[in-house]
């Protein structure tokens, strides 16, 4: 067998056929409630009253709680990757690439039901260190709510890779070296930085567009040192994680359109979808399916990944919650574009630092805007994300 013939590739057989083309997933059966906001704020460490106190909302101007933005991440099924994870692939896993955003104005309230339609956008394939011939491909979904009023739309990118090679290669194994050990000293300094940042907006005040200077710098936000604990908090606060939470959907007039099938999982990342319907753990992606290396080093190892990761989507939403607290209650986020460049390890702090680069008085929305450039960082400096944001401000 010769050296080229030995190379792992990935299976696309399943693939090509379903570019372009509208796909299914999971719909929420339930409206969202009050406390599905709660505890969607409660797990992204978003302090927002807005967003959690009645009393706080209504003084405000808003006649109760309103969810934040990042929301609609958290009412859609799969982490919102779904348009982006099509077609099977043999022995394969994956993370996410990335986000962009689009937000159209009309905010999430109690009592209000998302619905998505999605689309296979694109696919690529290169080579990586991380796991060889790797697949970054595109999704699309179309956010409305039970009036049909746009909310937002977003493109997803998914990262699937071929697991066994991830595992070989053990790029992280090999960088990463021992969870950090944080000194009480740190840990203060931290705990300084996160709530220095949590009192930061909370009275809700826009910054001025006109006030706003190119070179200005948002307040500095710390989440972590991350943990067990934090990444299930995070994963529970996905409604669709929840038993008997969603329905399968299809889109009309698609031939063999992907819905449900099987990406080609691994053994043990696979959910039982019949047995589910008896053993509730069965169909919890902690204890069974492709989230549990999220908590368990173990089983992070087998797809590469060294040891407990957080969520992809979790730091897409981390961007947005904090580019709208700072936007204050007359600002919003129009756009956001996120390329994720590693994932938030158990032990790790993730630093967000960003700045003002630009300014739009009249832009293509009909209103103000500054260009934000936001990163957010480890402990050591390396970078986990990427992003660049237009937020509305008011005059």
């Amino acid at each position: 067998m010769s050296a080229e013939s030995s190379k792992p590739a990935l299976d696309l057989s399943d693939v090509d056929h379903r570019v372009g083309l509208p796909v299914g997933g999971g719909q929420l059966r339930d409206p969202c409630g009050p406390s599905d906001i709660r505890r969607w704020v409660m797990a992204m460490d978003y302090p927002n009253p807005l967003h959690w106190d009645e009393e706080f909302a209504r003084e405000a101007g808003f006649g109760g709680i309103v969810a934040p933005q990042s929301i609609a991440v958290a009412l859609d099924y799969g982490h919102g990757a779904a348009p982006a994870c099509v077609g099977h692939i043999p022995g394969s896993h994956l993370i996410f690439g990335g986000e962009e955003w689009w937000f159209y104005g009309c905010p999430v309230r109690p009592g209000d039901q998302l619905f998505q339609e999605r689309r296979f956008h694109d696919y690529k394939v290169t080579e990586t260190r991380f796991a060889g011939p790797t697949m970054f491909s595109r999704g699309d979904t179309v956010h409305t709510n039970q009036d049909g009023v746009l909310v937002a739309r977003e493109r997803s990118t998914a990262i699937r890779y071929l697991y066994e090679e991830a595992r070989r290669r053990g790029m992280y194994e090999n960088r990463l070296g021992e969870t950090r050990r944080w000194t009480a000293g740190e840990l203060t300094e931290i705990e300084k930085l996160r709530r220095a940042w949590l009192e930061s907006g909370r009275a809700g005040v826009s910054p001025r567009f006109e006030e706003v200077r190119v070179g200005d710098l948002l307040p500095r936000r710390v989440i972590g040192p991350h943990s067990i604990a934090s990444f299930t908090t995070e994963y529970r606060a996905f409604l669709f994680n929840i038993w008997g939470t969603f329905q399968w959907v299809a889109p009309p007039g698609v031939d063999d359109p992907w819905v449900d099938q099987d990406p080609g999982w691994g053994e043990d990342f696979r959910f039982d979808e019949e047995d589910a319907r008896i053993d509730p753990r069965k169909r919890d992606g902690l204890y069974v399916g492709p989230s549990r290396g999220h908590i368990d080093a173990e089983r992070a190892s087998e797809v590469g990944m060294a040891r407990a990761y957080g969520y992809g989507a979790t730091m897409g939403a981390w961007c947005t919650d904090y580019l709208a607290y700072w936007a204050g209650n007359d600002g919003m986020v129009r756009h956001s574009k996120a390329d994720f460049r590693g994932p938030a390890f158990e032990g790790d702090a993730t630093y967000f630092d960003a700045e003002v680069v630009d300014k739009t008085a009249e832009s293509q929305w009909g209103v103000p805007l500054v260009q934000v450039r936001l990163r957010l960082t480890d402990q050591d400096g390396g970078v986990l994300v990427s992003c660049t944001a237009e937020v509305e401000l008011p005059f």
